[in-house]
């Protein structure tokens, strides 16, 4: 199992995420626990995609971490 790194921005009335791993993987919804939803939708459909085009699945290379500013 695999686990990529998800960036979730407020897009004004919603949110929008995407993974920085694999290049045009979205998804956007009204919270961000449905946009969570939906993300994990599209890494599946993402990644399958790729595996029936015979493509790598590429490795996560991605980490975050917060920092706490005064």
């Amino acid at each position: 199992m695999k686990e990529y790194v998800v960036v979730y921005e407020r897009a004004g009335s919603n949110y929008s995420a995407y993974v920085p791993d694999l290049p045009g993987c979205i998804a956007a919804a009204e919270t961000i626990e449905a946009t969570e939803a939906l993300m994990k939708e599209a890494i599946a459909l993402y990644l399958d995609a790729l595996a029936e085009e015979g493509e790598e699945i590429p490795e996560p290379q991605t980490c975050a971490r917060t920092i706490q500013v005064a």
